[in-house]
């Protein structure tokens, strides 16, 4: 994939048919919400990434900062993902960290979040089928 998926295209991947409960299109749609390129939060923060790209050496240093932290936060993740507890959000927020400076980290987060769904809704399906061959059985 070469470029980065539209608001549009991002709220066809996270808001499916396939999607069965309330809670799951509530967080879904939260998500592409705050995905929004004009979203407070963001306008805040490119406020704040205008001034620092100002001054060429603060902006190596943050740049430099954003990889070291964002790079701990993604391996920490993966780290816990096979544990109970927060693995994927994990990784999501440091490929979200990342992402603000590293064009590579906005396109693997795309691409992971496509993957992660199919796998969500091939799980679901496969649950689905089991159920209903206990049923018939």
């Amino acid at each position: 994939m070469d470029h980065l998926p539209s608001h549009a295209e991002q709220a066809a991947v996270w808001g499916g048919e396939h999607l069965s409960d309330d809670l799951e299109r509530t967080v879904r749609s939260e998500i592409v919400e705050a995905e929004r390129p004009d979203h407070p939060i963001r306008r805040m923060l490119r406020r704040a990434r205008a001034r620092v790209s100002k001054h060429p050496r603060l902006e190596h240093a943050y740049r430099v900062g954003v990889g070291i932290l964002g790079g701990t936060l993604t391996a920490i993740g993966i780290l816990f993902i096979p544990l109970p507890g927060p693995g994927w959000l994990i990784v999501f927020l440091g490929l979200a960290v990342l992402g603000t400076e590293f064009r590579w980290a906005r396109r693997m987060a795309v691409w992971l979040k496509r993957q992660l769904d199919r796998f969500w809704a091939w799980w679901k399906a496969r649950r689905a089928a089991r159920a209903s061959q206990r049923a018939t059985a």
